[in-house]
């Protein structure tokens, strides 16, 4: 996490440096970190002693999200400093940033053709948005910037697409039990609810780095076309394909060839970012390179220590083809765990209407261990979510001091992440989530790779209106969105656990003991489609399931599961199995998806970098190729929480009972041409709003602010900012946060709410 922290040293440098706010001395010592990081693995490592220990290299340079912060933060560093010489790497900052540069467009260039690894991560886009924030800010390189703005409205079309009641409730490719459980939870709601106002929750971390670069920003402006979809309730049926296929099954022998990588690619250091990042590390095709590379470097000792283990059991000094030889055997027989935390192509359906959304990982490495993949999720509102997930280990017992959001399960373990993935397919609102682990528990004796003979489910009774147990289903109403979940296996709540989030004592996890393999399916319904909640559940309880154990159908040792039958009242004969295809009303469901993009929306290619995103009138085009982005101005001014008009305030203010932070009488959005911008600012401490303004003498900082007064009006070229601070409720995220603050969003937001350019923004406005 050492780069977050250089990230943000990054923003403070180039938003307020030499700003009396800290001591000359400080700054020094931040412009020292800076020019010392180690920013690249193929870096040498300082040679250093702390508490008489050599200083070990333990950063992760990989994974999707740490390798765009690592490269933006070179590259901004080289910026800044472009004549200094970097101690660690003995390389000027000019050099830094023309390495990074290429890395960054690699980077941006990738993600435009094949979507995202860590795919609709709830935790991680909060990561890539930040760096992509400041490029699009601070980079003086303007292709780059474009490129950058561009990546951040795919970033934001995909958070639009899938965000229900401020919830980004979907499957996700990476995820945790402190996020997923509820929308406040999660790591990207404060820079959600800032853009799309799809909640009436307050905002959740008043130190939220995203949201400050949000309102901070001059360079980017949310197309309107992707704030309108976020906001749209119309029912939606989303596919989409991302990331690009690796095989990990071993082959026949150890030196029987491997097929050539899609997309031109090779199995070389020159791709390596593209596989880590997917964290392949481990997958037969690239052991090769995993093995030269660590040994090149000196990863054993410190990132790859927990692979190390593969020293004690092969001789690592031979040549690689010996190396190899060795490694087959293992390999072959416990390659299904051997590959935990890869993220490899992913087909995801979501269908969301008014009331619900339900969203889906297709027939996702089925059978197999997986730290913190997300498989699926039914989103009711903010709070009523429902999931399962098969658990590696039971939570920590009697001790009254554990926290899952102080503790952080890595995964997999008792809701983070999944022991065995399911198959899952899904058809509209109805989907079926089969459990069968392909492998052994505790192989070679090791707990990490345990499971327990259970799955359950996360059903919230706190968080519904009123929940049911009828027979094998439990069914849950919010509102009017209805779930009813259904489990093969007897179900029964589990007491006395720690709290996931404020259930206030009442049952949440729903436990089908009696083995790890089991099948459960789910229908969501509402009161226009399904009629009341009593009738929606006499049609679904008295629906047919009929559900047969499969043996083991492949030779691999391993029973197959379950084949299920399922009449759903809405969807009609549903029929699916481990190794059968989904089959509704005779009709196959696809669990695989041609394009990038499928939805009312935008239908984009795979492989190609050109995006038309379409909502009535309003266009967002963007070309990563030319690296062109346009998109049709809003006609009226923005009706979500940062920019609003009379009436909007008017309305989101007899919705949500609370005061705004300022009446404005606006009718129109403006951006600044000249000169400095003015815009509305909440001085938490007085609860009254002034009008200031700031400029920033010099491109790259911000060092001074002042009052500016034109008669208590905007001028016409103002850009308004109007952040709604509610006075409610906040959470303390951890204990350094739990201090006391008036629950209004900014107070550390940056130094103030609002930010303006002497020069005009490089991106079109809204």
């Amino acid at each position: 996490m050492s780069d977050f922290h250089v990230m943000r040293m990054l923003g403070l440098l180039y938003g307020h440096g030499d700003h009396p706010a800290l001591s000359p001395a400080l700054w020094r010592r931040l412009e020292a970190t800076v020019l010392d990081f180690k920013y690249s693995y193929v870096d040498p490592t300082p040679a250093r002693e702390v508490d008489g220990a050599p200083v070990v290299d333990a950063m992760w340079y990989w994974s999707e999200n740490h390798d765009l912060v690592f490269r933006a933060c070179e590259y901004l560093a080289g910026q800044r400093y472009p004549d200094r010489v970097f101690s660690t790497s003995g390389l000027t900052g000019a050099e830094h940033m023309a390495r990074a540069r290429g890395e960054l467009l690699r980077w941006i260039d990738t993600h435009a053709r094949w979507g995202f690894v860590e795919w609709h991560s709830d935790v991680y886009y909060n990561l890539d948005l930040q760096p992509l924030l400041m490029l699009a800010e601070w980079a003086e390189d303007r292709a780059l910037a474009e490129r950058a703005i561009m990546a951040l409205d795919l970033l934001w079309l995909d958070i639009a697409t899938h965000l229900h009641r401020g919830n980004f409730g979907a499957t996700h490719g990476r995820s945790y039990i402190k996020d997923k459980a509820a929308a406040e939870l999660s790591d990207s709601f404060d820079g959600a609810r800032l853009l799309f106002a799809d909640t009436d929750l307050d905002y959740a971390d008043p130190t939220s780095y995203l949201a400050g670069l949000l309102v901070a920003t001059t360079t980017y402006a949310l197309p309107w076309t992707i704030h309108e979809i976020a906001r749209d309730d119309a029912p939606m049926l989303d596919r989409e394909r991302m990331n690009i296929p690796l095989d990990e099954t071993p082959p026949p022998s150890w030196g029987a060839p491997v097929a050539p990588p899609p997309h031109g690619l090779r199995y070389d250091e020159a791709a390596l970012p593209i596989w880590w990042a997917m964290n392949g590390f481990t997958a037969w095709p690239l052991l090769p390179l995993t093995l030269t590379v660590a040994e090149e470097h000196g990863l054993w000792d410190s990132q790859f220590a927990d692979l190390a283990v593969v020293a004690e059991l092969v001789d690592l000094d031979q040549d690689p083809a010996g190396v190899l030889a060795d490694l087959y055997p293992l390999y072959d027989a416990f390659w299904r765990i051997f590959n935990v935390g890869l993220l490899k192509e992913v087909h995801t359906t979501t269908y969301r209407t008014e009331h619900y959304m339900l969203s889906s990982a297709l027939d996702y490495r089925p059978g197999l261990m997986s730290d913190q993949v997300h498989p699926w999720q039914a989103t009711l509102d903010e709070r009523a979510v429902v999931f399962t997930q098969h658990p590696s280990r039971l939570p920590p017992a009697d001790d009254p001091g554990f926290s899952w959001h102080d503790f952080d399960e890595p995964g997999p373990g008792y809701w983070t992440g999944e022991a065995s993935l399911p198959r899952v397919g899904q058809d509209h609102n109805v989907g079926v989530i089969l459990y069968a682990p392909q492998f052994a528990p505790r192989p070679l004796g090791l707990d990490d790779f345990d499971y327990r003979d259970e799955t359950h489910a996360y059903f919230p009774t706190a968080h519904f209106d009123e929940v049911v147990r009828d027979g094998q289903w439990t069914l849950g109403r919010r509102g009017d969105g209805y779930v009813a979940l259904f489990s093969h296996r007897p179900t029964a709540w589990r007491e006395g656990q720690p709290e996931v989030h404020a259930n206030g004592g009442r049952p949440f996890d729903l436990v089908a003991e009696g083995g790890p393999d089991n099948a459960w399916i789910v229908e969501l319904g509402d009161r226009a489609t399904s009629g009341s909640f009593a009738e929606f559940r006499a049609k679904v309880v008295g629906a047919e399931v009929v559900v047969t154990p499969v043996p083991d159908a492949d030779g691999d040792g391993f029973d197959d599961g379950f084949a299920v039958r399922y009449d759903s009242p809405s969807r009609g004969l549903l029929t699916f199995g481990w190794h059968e295809p989904l089959v509704v009303a005779d009709a196959e469901v696809p669990l695989r998806h041609d394009l990038r993009l499928d939805n009312p929306f935008v239908r984009a290619d795979f492989d190609d970098p050109r995006y038309e995103v379409v909502y009535g009138d309003h266009r967002l085009r963007l070309d990563f190729t030319a690296g062109s982005r346009s998109h049709t101005p809003a006609r009226r001014a923005l009706t979500g929480p940062y920019i609003a008009s009379a009436d909007a305030l008017d309305r989101m203010d007899s919705r949500t009972g609370r005061s705004s932070v300022a009446r404005l009488k606006v009718a129109t959005h403006q951006t600044p041409t000249e000169g400095p911008a003015s815009f509305l600012h909440r001085t938490p401490d007085t609860r009254r709003t002034s009008l200031r303004s700031c400029c920033r003498t010099r491109p790259s900082s911000l060092t001074r602010c002042r009052t500016h007064d034109n008669g208590g009006k905007p001028s016409e070229n103002a850009q308004l900012v109007v952040l709604h601070q509610s006075r409610g409720r906040t959470r303390a995220r951890s204990r350094r946060d739990r201090r006391a603050h008036d629950g209004s969003m900014p107070r550390k937001l940056l130094y103030h709410l609002g930010r303006c350019s002497t020069r005009r923004p490089r991106s079109n406005s809204v």
